[in-house]
């Protein structure tokens, strides 16, 4: 079976679906990911809703490239900017199931339990050893590597989590059965993308 095209232009919660059960690696370190949320500029959850800012700027530049925040002044953030230039939205990656380099995710992440390694955007950012030196980066490049899924997975969806706007938006996705997911999310299964 053909592997999905991850199309970076596409709208968040389009590409948020698309990104279940792609391989995805920094400096050869990561796995499969299980979990996903979207947001678009017009969403008021989302950072950029009120306009390009120094914080979010890289939301407003070309697809297909990382943008990361710092979350409660603590966790760093990865997400995947999507749509076309200038528009603001992005996929916030949250979680993933650790296949490649799991010794050094548990060093970086002090535990053993390969389940919670990666298990919430803060776990997986540290997991991964994302920092703000990553953001604006390209998807396509060095020190990353982004493999769509090989076939088509089972994906759910509901309410996006940790957030107080919009918390009823269904853009929150997952691998179904997935005990990777940093919560279980037990809705009906989506139809083929």
């Amino acid at each position: 079976m053909a592997r999905r095209r991850i199309d970076f232009s596409a709208p968040a919660h389009e590409v948020a679906q698309r990104l279940i059960g792609a391989l995805f690696l920094v400096d050869g370190v990561g796995g499969r990911i299980v979990e996903t949320e979207a947001y678009d500029r017009a969403d008021p959850a989302s950072h950029s809703h009120l306009g390009p800012t120094p914080r979010n700027a890289v939301m407003f530049g070309p697809p297909g490239h990382v943008y990361v925040y710092r979350s409660y002044g603590l966790h760093w953030c990865l997400n995947f900017v999507c749509r076309e230039a200038g528009h603001g939205a992005g996929v916030l990656i949250r979680a993933l199931e650790p296949t490649q380099g799991i010794e050094v995710m548990q060093q970086r992440r002090g535990l053993e339990d390969v389940r919670l390694l990666c298990s919430g955007p803060g776990r997986l950012g540290q997991a991964l050893g994302i920092t703000m030196a990553h953001s604006g980066l390209a998807l396509d490049a060095t020190p990353f590597a982004l493999q769509p899924a090989v076939r088509t997975p089972d994906v759910v969806s509901g309410p996006r989590i940790g957030i107080s706007k919009a918390m009823d938006v269904p853009w929150r996705f997952g691998l179904a059965g997935s005990r990777f997911l940093s919560r279980p999310l037990a809705q009906a299964a989506l139809t083929s993308m």
